[in-house]
């Protein structure tokens, strides 16, 4: 992994002079410590990219954790609430884990490379959670983050160019699979993964490969219109598809020192990710008893009249706020002005009618807006190529 450079405290990735040279407006984040770009050259046109062609996003900063020994599949089934029995090999299986008290930590994906071999990917950084669990299991857990490179490449065409740049029969991997190639002679791992919503993939290759894997799928890509994307496309593109964003959705709580700001996976409805039916789990007895009094609150998508992004908005309900929301865009392909929220219980039901109460700025003026809101299903956004197997060509 490259090392700071001279004008920015920030790590780079193994894509950063490529990523660099593409980011024209020089809008740039912070993620879990990575440089990052917020935007490359128009945020609706990059989410217009992955929903009509391919869009690339650096993948890089996500934490990486290789797990593998003998108690490999016991200690992964100690840690998350769902049973990593069930994932076969060269399967992807999204999961979530919480603390003793049935809080959720944070959400990840678990792939599976043999019987006794995984890589945990998260977006929190877990190295002392994860070697503290270790204690009494036969495993080793070995964070790996600078080892990987990694590029989200998703959208309508992601297939038909990554099939271009050498992957074969890739059209027949199923979502959630995983395939291994070449690329250069170092090894090449496709996943059909993604934060989009959309039919794509995450490319994973050793840090030595990321320019020439990047500069190859621009080249082979270009007659396709493929361009890059940065965290406010994906932004769009995560809320029309209805996934959640740690520290955004729900704070984890590892980190919470406030009582009441955590939540467990029944009140984000992450509920079908906790199987009971396997052995002990970190949170288990919690998440039984919670279960079994019933969620506090209920985690709601939102259908919210007007154009304007009802971001960090009181929700109400005669008169009396009963939610907030916790993340909001207008998206483009839903055509829909969209609210993720936490409502108190027994709100939030399918077809509740609700009032937002927005704040906005413009010209330094802030105005006051009380904008009518309905409950939805989640998500909005479920084209059927995401599925799709063979994935559909272009």
């Amino acid at each position: 992994m490259s090392s700071p450079t001279r004008d920015t405290m920030l790590l780079t990735t193994p894509f950063h002079s490529r990523v660099e040279a593409a980011c024209a407006l020089n809008d740039w984040g912070n993620w879990m410590g990575y440089t990052t770009p917020n935007a490359y050259f128009d945020v609706e046109l990059e989410y217009f990219a992955v929903r009509s062609t391919t869009g690339v996003f650096d993948l890089s900063p996500m934490n990486k954790y290789q797990i593998s020994g003998p108690d490999a599949e016991a200690y992964l089934n100690r840690l998350v609430t769902r049973d990593v029995a069930k994932i076969g090999i060269n399967r992807v299986g999204y999961a979530i884990w919480c603390n003793d008290a049935g809080q959720v930590l944070d959400d990840g994906t678990i792939f599976r490379f043999s019987d006794n071999e995984f890589r945990l990917c998260s977006y929190q950084r877990a190295d002392d959670w994860l070697a503290w669990n270790s204690l009494g299991f036969d495993v080793n857990v070995e964070n790996v983050s600078t080892d990987i490179a990694a590029l989200a490449v998703q959208g309508p065409t992601s297939c038909t160019i990554l099939t271009l740049l050498g992957c074969e029969n890739l059209n027949q991997l199923k979502p959630f699979g995983m395939a291994h190639y070449e690329f250069e002679g170092r090894p090449l791992m496709v996943s059909r993964t993604g934060f989009t919503g959309d039919l794509g993939y995450e490319v994973w290759v050793p840090p030595e490969s990321a320019e020439a894997l990047w500069d190859q799928l621009f080249e082979l890509g270009r007659d396709y219109l493929i361009k890059p994307f940065g965290s406010h496309a994906l932004e769009l593109a995560r809320i029309e598809a209805g996934f959640l964003q740690a520290n955004t959705d729900f704070m984890p709580a590892e980190e919470v020192v406030r009582v009441g700001r955590t939540r467990n996976p029944f009140e984000l409805g992450l509920g079908w990710l906790v199987d009971f039916n396997k052995p002990l789990f970190n949170g288990r007895a919690a998440l039984a008893t919670g279960q079994e009094k019933g969620s506090k609150y209920r985690f709601v998508l939102l259908d919210v009249d007007g154009n304007k992004p009802a971001e960090h908005s009181f929700i109400m309900k005669n008169g009396k706020v009963v939610g907030t929301v916790t993340s909001a865009a207008w998206c483009p392909t839903a055509k829909s002005n969209l609210a993720y929220a936490q409502l108190e219980m027994p709100h939030g039901v399918v077809g509740d009618k609700l009032i937002a109460e927005i704040y906005y700025q413009r010209e330094l003026h802030w105005t006051q807006l009380y904008a009518p809101c309905k409950v939805i299903e989640a998500p909005i956004f479920k084209p059927a190529r995401r599925w799709q197997t063979p994935a559909p060509p272009h």
